[in-house]
Order: C-alpha cells, then structure tokens, then sequence
C-alpha cells in the first residue's frame, strides 16, 4: 500500500513538473528559452554593475536617478512608434537586430572601461542608447512570445516560464555582479554581458517562424497610434492593468536604483552585500514565477493582480524601516515576489485578451507602463533621496503602490464582467462564470 502511494506521489510530481515546463514542448520556445537563459544572465551582471559604478564614481544618489533616468527614458517616448512598428516589421528581424546593437552597446562600454575613458557623461550616453534599442525590442519580444507556441492555451505558461528566466538570471546576476567587481572591476562584468548575446542571437537564427500577414495599405504612422491608444485606454481591463503597472513602475521600480545607498551607508558592506540584496529580491520574483507557471488557466490572475501589489508595497515600506539586514533580505524576497508576480499577470491577461493586429500597439503601452514610467520615478527617487533620505523616499513609495492595490481592488468586479465575452469565445465560460460567483 505504501509503495502505491509513493509511486502515486512520485507520478503526481512528475506531472506537475511537465506542466510547468509544457511550453518547452515547442522547438521554438525550446530555443528562445534557451538562448535568453544565458543571454540574460549578462545583462542582469550589467544592469547591476551599472548603478554601482555612478555611486562609486560620483557618492551621488541624484546622480542615481540621472543614469536611471537617462537608460529608461527613451523607452516612455519612443515606445508607441515602437508599437506600431512591431505591428507593420517581422517582429523576428526586429529581435535579432536588437540583439545585435545590445551586444555593440555593451561592448564600447567594456572597451571604454578597460582603456581608462569611461565617464560619467558616455555611461549616459551609452545608457540613452540602450534605451532607444530597448524600446523597440521589449514590444516585439513581448508579441514575439504569442508566435513561439502553437497552443495559444499555453501562452500563459510561456510566458511565465520567460518570467523564470529572466527572474533567475535576476537571481544570478547580482550575485555574480557582487563577486566580478569585488574581484576584477566593473569592465569584465560589462564584457561578459557583451559576449552572453551570442547565445541570443544564435539561437533566434535557429528559430523558425510563419511571416506574419501584413496589410499592403499602411495608414498614416499618427493615425495607427492613434487607433492603438483608442483601443488600449476604450477597454476597461487594458485600461485598468496598464494604469496599475505604470503606478507601481513610477513609484515602486527605483528601490533598485537605491539598493546601492542602502548597502554602503545603511548595511556598511561593499559590493557584495549590494549583490545580496538584489539576489533576495530575485529570488522572490522566481519563486512567484514558478508559481504562475504551475496554473494551468488564465482565470484568477486578475485577482492576482492587485494582491501582488499590495505585497510588493508593504514589503517595500517594510523593507525602508528595517534596520537588520536577515529582516531586510527577507522583505526583498516579498518584493521581488510581489512586483514579478503583477507584471507577469497583467502581460499574460493583455496578451490573452487583445487582437492580435493591434498587439503590438498594446504591449508597447505595456512597455512604456512597465519600462517608460520607471525614468520619471528612478529621477524623482534620487531626488527625494538627497532631500529626505533613501529610507524615508522608499517608505512613501510603498505606500503609494500599496494605494493603487486598492484603487484596483474597487474595480475588479467591473473588469472582470467586460473580459467574459472573451473567456466565452476561448471556451471557458463556465468556469469564468464560477469566477464571478465567488467574487
């Protein structure tokens, strides 16, 4: 009998594992997977290195937000012709053109750091520009997913499982960022980054994909803007999601931007600690990951949505009046948790519910929720920052993002009546209406 149970237990865990890993059934997603879980690696070591170089360089928390700022910021203004674009180009071609100039991008700033040049002013520079690249390539990866499973009943799990990756290079990354700079200086950490985007663009030569249907009249680039952002804020539920992730990007997404002033002044450690804590955040946001990946069904995550929210912003707020770094690490893992959480919800439900030749006009206002409002509070951040203090500016963040849970609580009911009509033509209406009884 005992034996029955544990082959039964051991079947039951064998399942549950193929059905987080499903979508890895596809060759294509098999090799996007593969390629971005290296790739990706990289460019976490960079994002991390970079901010701890300014505040080296510099002892500055405005200076922080400047450099915040300056990578994020073309991502708010150039990302609804970004949208656009995805929706008339080979969102392919777009890919691998990206990662091409990614690649380039961090290259120079590795030679410049390695030849004694690198400058407050080209960190910047090189900044904006990869600002500018990633404006284009976060909305077409973003509409890419849809074309890399077969089963778009599956998008969900694809898309969680992106969230893994990119969580556990999150994980990795800082980690190794900590122990690079301690041990050989920021310029191996930025060639190591140039070179993970081998792995990425060889492995988009390998996909294979259908072209995508293009219409040969193409209206004028303002009027196609102008219908995608009708259609984006028209819809309660877009409207709704993409409100949220802009006010919790605005105010929750500069915590990184500070975790260097809360490592050297607050935790008197070096680098490493810096690591530390942004690993313990990552490791929140891959736990929320595998998570996600285990539902089988798109219903709940609106709920999700706001619950997420309100963890992410008391674990914030926790985490500014925290003076014990074992405390602090443990609320960096809620708010890692939190925020991935929200933001994969609200990119599975957009991706679910939008027509396809309008997505990538969506996911680019998803981008500059996600991405382009990140600037404005990484600036504001440092700003408050040198006024009030990293603590005391954090604080007010997480209450604001904690605010917005609740705004979005209140209009539940309501977002969840307008996307039925499409859970019905998905074929699961019966559940949604099981939904709607229990709210």
């Amino acid at each position: 009998m005992r034996r029955r149970n544990s082959d039964k237990n051991a079947s039951d865990k064998s399942s549950a594992i193929k059905n987080i890993f499903r979508s890895l059934h596809y060759r294509n997603y098999r090799l996007f997977f593969g390629g971005q879980s290296l790739s990706l690696i990289g460019t976490w070591i960079q994002r991390i290195t970079i901010p701890w170089l300014v505040y080296r360089m510099t002892g500055s928390p405005l200076l922080l937000g400047v450099v915040g700022f300056a990578g994020q910021i073309p991502t708010f203004i150039l990302s609804p012709f970004a949208g656009v674009l995805t929706d008339r180009w080979n969102r392919y071609r777009i890919l691998i053109s990206t990662q091409v100039l990614s690649m380039i991008q961090a290259l120079i700033l590795a030679i410049l750091y390695m030849t004694g040049h690198v400058e407050i002013w080209n960190i910047l520079l090189l900044s904006i520009i990869l600002g500018c690249i990633n404006a284009l390539d976060t909305p077409a990866r973003q509409s890419f997913m849809f074309d890399l499973v077969d089963d778009k009943k599956d998008l969900g799990n694809a898309i969680a499982l992106n969230s893994i990756i990119v969580n556990g290079a999150r994980l990795l990354g800082p980690s190794i960022a900590g122990i690079l700079i301690a041990s050989f200086g920021e310029g191996v950490c930025f060639t190591i980054n140039g070179l993970s985007y081998i792995f990425v663009i060889w492995s988009l030569i390998m996909i294979k994909v259908k072209p995508q249907p293009r219409s040969e009249n193409i209206p004028n680039v303002f009027r196609e803007m102008k219908e995608g952002f009708n259609y984006t804020f028209s819809f309660k539920p877009i409207k709704a999601i993409i409100l949220l992730l802009a006010l919790i990007s605005f105010m929750g997404m500069p915590y990184s931007v500070l975790m260097p002033v809360f490592a050297k002044d607050i935790f008197h450690g070096n680098s490493n600690i810096y690591g530390f804590l942004m690993g313990a955040s990552g490791i929140g946001a891959f736990a929320g990951a595998f998570y996600l990946a285990s539902k089988k069904t798109v219903l709940g995550l609106e709920k999700l949505i706001p619950l997420a929210a309100g963890i992410f912003g008391i674990g914030l707020a926790a985490f500014s009046l925290s003076r014990l770094f074992t405390l602090s690490m443990i609320l960096m893992v809620a708010t890692g948790m939190g925020f991935m959480m929200q933001m994969a919800c609200s990119n599975t439900i957009l991706q679910t519910i939008t027509d396809d030749d309008k997505r990538g006009r969506v996911m680019s206002f998803y981008t500059m929720a996600f991405m382009g409002t990140a600037p404005f509070g990484n600036l504001l951040a440092g700003t408050l920052a040198s006024w009030i203090g990293a603590p005391n500016t954090l604080l007010i963040c997480g209450l604001f993002c904690v605010f917005g849970a609740l705004v979005f609580i209140k209009k539940l009911p309501d977002i969840i009546r307008s996307i039925s009509p499409i859970y019905a033509k998905m074929g699961i209406i019966h559940s949604f209406l099981l939904c709607l009884l229990l709210i």
